[in-house]
């Protein structure tokens, strides 16, 4: 899945943009991700400027495939889930 997700993401950031939250979504139900397994946080920062990442993340099991998109470039990671079940803490986008 790490492959699928990473894949996925850099066609998202192509041309050095950075996503939001619903290109995210969009781009990994594209590639064939249930939507309901996506997590992503917001692109804003709780003062409304612009977040310098968007994290993203699937569950795959007792794992979570977690991304950090930036302007052109995205770094894919296997992490442990979170015992509650999710893959990312805090508010999502």
């Amino acid at each position: 899945m790490k492959a699928q997700v990473e894949a996925a993401l850099n066609s998202a950031v192509a041309g050095g943009q950075l996503p939001g939250p619903e290109q995210v979504r969009s781009a990994l139900a594209d590639a064939g991700l249930p939507s309901g397994a996506v997590e992503v946080t917001p692109s804003r920062t709780p003062t409304g400027l612009a977040a310098d990442a968007v994290e993203a993340a699937v569950r795959d099991g007792r794992n979570c495939v977690v991304a950090q998109l930036r302007k052109g470039s995205v770094a894919v990671s296997v992490l442990p889930g979170l015992a509650e079940g999710g893959c990312l803490v805090g508010a999502q986008g």
